[in-house]
């Protein structure tokens, strides 16, 4: 937890920009895994630990912006409780710590709703059952209504905030960076021939737990890398494989990290393997170089593209005009992502709140095309965003013989030699990135990516 003017701070900054009614925020509940005592691993609300700090279950928080009062919900412990848990402090005690003067029992904030009812109640779209339907019990909007009824007002007051990272913020995630780094390291080490991915993911996620933190969010480590989010694990490694880890760590602050890399079993990239992936890593690179504030990333991910579809037009596997292919969306069958997302206390920051709040605005508004439609930021980058960089190649044998059955862009696809590649795989390398006033920092002590370092490390 930060010093409790941090919080306070933001709340104030929060109240300058609503003035009227006030702002519901519902911390997390535990869920249960199987039955009701047996649960996941907590992880609270990013919201509610942006503004109140506080990592407990079963809290709730309002913000009066007429009156300027700020309220915790919550109950302290019972017998029972300090039997199981130990002793645990006071709510009161727990408020001072975020610089909150007023508590009350959890229960009490139904009649403090009713009394408020006729006010505007500001608040964020759930993604949690029972948050959805304890929301309904204080505000009596139906689950299946309160995305379209959430605050706008409220979410862009929220992410405006939280999109500028603090330093506090900036320093919790480059320290989350040493455990992602002896993550990844300790990943390529083990790809060798004969391992089962199984035995490298838990391994990777052990080195998170050892060093007090969690996954991100869970590793995805395969020898299919063609499938974007491949959780499965069961595959068992030979020589010759390309391993795609895209994996992070959440910290003790719950900031995150989010790196991708991928390398080949028994140390040696084939040449086939090194062609796409130097084209995969210049195109990184070079949308490194172009971050700094006021650019839009959007334009960004549209030079990465370009460069990987010049890449695969050397390699005979596109032809004709690359900047046409490109915005025409001919190279998406090979990249059918976007570049990068913003990244916080959520890997896939304030994704909660609506991306298209997160990633644009009114001067930049989500592509329909396919491939760039999947583009998570597209806006104007500012200084202390925090952002991905995770370029791909990927031949995904049903999205080929889907867009060669139907005849797609065959003024820019070798369809003939891309069937020469259908049991290649894919290859996505990722790092993280703050926007500086004059241009970027990546964060960390650097991950292996290039050929001869990660030939070198694993052998």
């Amino acid at each position: 937890m930060f010093e409790k003017h941090i919080y306070s701070n933001r709340r104030n900054a929060l109240k300058k920009q609503i003035n009227k009614g006030l702002a519901l925020f519902l911390g997390n509940q535990e869920s249960a895994m199987n039955y009701p005592a047996n649960t996941y691993h907590f992880r609270q609300d990013s919201t509610f630990l942006y503004f109140f700090g506080l990592n407990d279950p079963d809290m709730a928080a309002v913000i009066d912006f007429e009156s300027g009062e700020e309220i915790i919900f919550g109950n302290d412990v019972d017998i029972d409780d300090i039997i199981w848990m130990g002793p645990q402090p006071a709510v009161a005690h727990k408020a001072a710590l975020c610089g909150v003067e007023h508590t009350r029992p959890f229960n009490e904030l139904f009649d403090y709703m009713g009394k408020n009812k006729n006010r505007p109640i500001h608040f964020l779209p759930p993604y949690r059952g029972k948050s959805a339907i304890l929301l309904e019990k204080l505000t009596g909007v139906k689950p299946d209504e309160q995305k379209k009824n959430a605050s706008v007002e409220l979410i862009k007051a929220v992410v405006t905030l939280r999109s500028l990272k603090e330093d506090v913020e900036i320093e919790a995630i480059e320290n989350a960076m040493e455990v992602g780094w002896l993550m990844h390291t300790t990943g390529i080490k083990m790809a060798r021939e004969g391992v089962y991915e199984r035995e490298i993911a838990g391994a990777m996620e052990g080195v998170a737990l050892a060093h007090g933190c969690v996954v991100s969010f869970p590793v995805i480590l395969t020898k299919n890398g063609q499938t974007l989010h491949n959780h499965y694990h069961g595959n068992r490694l030979a020589k010759g494989d390309l391993v795609l880890v895209d994996a992070g760590i959440e910290s003790p602050e719950c900031y995150c990290t989010d790196h991708t890399r991928t390398y080949p079993v028994g140390g040696a990239f084939s040449s086939r393997q090194k062609d796409i992936y130097s084209i995969v890593l210049k195109a990184q690179k070079e949308a490194i170089e172009m971050i700094k504030p006021g650019i839009r990333y959007r334009n960004i991910h549209l030079h990465a593209s370009l460069v990987m579809a010049e890449g695969l037009k050397t390699l005979g596997l596109m032809k004709g005009d690359m900047k046409e292919a490109v915005a025409q969306g001919a190279h998406a069958m090979f990249f059918p992502h976007g570049l990068g997302h913003m990244m916080g206390m959520d890997v896939h920051d304030m994704e909660d709140l609506d991306e298209n709040y997160v990633g644009y605005d009114a001067n930049t508004t989500r592509s329909s095309q396919f491939g760039t439609a999947y583009l998570r930021l597209g806006k104007e980058l500012h200084e202390r965003y925090v952002l991905t960089v995770e370029p791909g190649l990927y031949f995904i044998p049903a999205l080929i013989s889907k867009w060669k059955s139907e005849n797609m862009f065959p003024q820019f696809i070798n369809y003939e030699k891309t069937g020469e590649y259908l049991n290649f795989g894919g290859i996505r390398i990722e790092d993280d990135v703050l926007v500086t006033a004059s241009g970027y920092k990546v964060f960390g002590k650097p991950i292996p990516k290039e050929v001869d370092d990660i030939e070198k490390l694993m052998r």
